[in-house]
């Protein structure tokens, strides 16, 4: 077993053994001084440097210091200590000058846990890229309650705000300390619930017209087609090739979409005929509205491209009551995935006001 790549993952997996760095560092200078990189069962795995040695190559650390963390060492059962009858690390030779017997730190037990080191590496791994996931859905989760928060106050919302506003400063402490699964769930599961009543608030709630609602939704008998959401990133979508017969009507359901919200057009570098040549329109506009790719993808999986496309639509043609264009429609994407939004009465309220 290759000791470096040992003593990484026992560094990955340090808490399952309660290990400090620095007791890590005097391991690795154990190691160092072992002169084979492979730690092999048979083989002599003993170091019998002495204390003064290895303080020195522990950059100068006290040997008060050094015995502290070695016999940590030997706690956590990952190297055993073999004493000479007079307590002095040594080894005797035999007349070839091979070892016979040596005193000093064993690193037998460190190979022996090998397989066990390597599966808490892992579990450690694991453990550490969820806690990194939840720590950033709880990173969103503030930014989102915070602009929200704003927007509440610009549309004069008081109601809910302050606690919102509580959270978020309470979530914002303990975030500057390092937080487990358990403390970053708590603080989600507050937040999540309170985003959501205030997205639900100040979600107008307007009955759609007739013509809207069929025409958004595309034909089942269309065959696959890929679609070019941004300048970088490419999401693979079922393609929607209208039969002739149906062609018009599939047409017919994007104009009252332009209608309602010609302040995108301006940005179309070409004429906006079909759900295609939209879509590519407002994956383009989406990073001018500062919505990052990742919000935009998001929406496109939540909602379909076409009716992420007609959010976007909506928000742009509403950008000066909308504080911050990426919150909302991360807001609006959630809704969506749980079943509780279309952009169906957003084009119609806009409908109306164009009226």
């Amino acid at each position: 077993m290759d000791k470096w790549e040992l003593l990484t993952q026992l560094t990955a997996a340090r808490e399952s053994y309660e290990l400090s760095d620095r007791t890590l560092r005097v391991l690795a200078v154990l190691l160092g001084v072992h002169r084979e990189r492979e730690l092999t069962d048979g083989a002599p795995l003993i170091v019998y440097a002495s204390n003064a040695t290895l303080c020195e190559r522990a950059h100068g650390m006290p040997e008060s210091t050094l015995r502290r963390h070695l016999a940590a060492l030997v706690a956590s059962g990952l190297i055993a200590r073999h004493d000479s009858p007079n307590g002095k690390r040594y080894q005797r030779r035999d007349a070839s000058g091979a070892v016979v017997r040596a005193y000093g730190f064993d690193l037998r037990p460190l190979l022996l846990r090998a397989g066990e080191i390597a599966h808490h590496a892992r579990a450690a791994e694991i453990r550490s890229n969820e806690i990194a996931l939840l720590r950033e859905e709880v990173v969103l989760l503030i930014r989102d309650a915070s602009d929200l928060a704003q927007l509440g106050h610009a549309s004069e919302l008081d109601e809910g705000l302050d606690a919102i506003e509580d959270a978020v400063i309470l979530a914002k402490r303990q975030l500057r300390r390092k937080l487990g699964l358990e403390d970053l769930s708590t603080i989600r599961d507050r937040l999540q619930p309170l985003v959501a009543t205030l997205v639900e608030k100040l979600t107008p709630e307007v009955e759609p017209t007739d013509p809207v609602t069929p025409e958004l939704i595309a034909s089942d008998s269309q065959n696959e087609r890929h679609i070019q959401v941004s300048d970088k990133t490419l999401i693979d979508l079922k393609e929607r090739v209208p039969e002739p017969h149906k062609a018009q009507s599939v047409q017919k359901a994007l104009s009252p979409i332009l209608t309602a919200c010609p302040d995108v057009l301006p940005y179309a570098e070409k004429r906006v005929s079909d759900w295609t040549s939209f879509v590519q329109l407002m994956a383009r506009i989406a990073p001018m509205t500062g919505i990052d790719p990742s919000t935009w993808q998001e929406a496109c999986r939540a909602m379909g491209p076409e009716d992420a496309a007609t959010t976007l639509a909506g928000i742009v043609q509403n950008v000066g009551t909308i504080r911050s264009p990426g919150a909302y429609l991360r807001s609006l994407s959630r809704k969506a995935q749980e079943g509780s939004f279309t952009p169906d009465a957003m084009i119609s309220s806009l409908q109306r006001k164009a009226a």
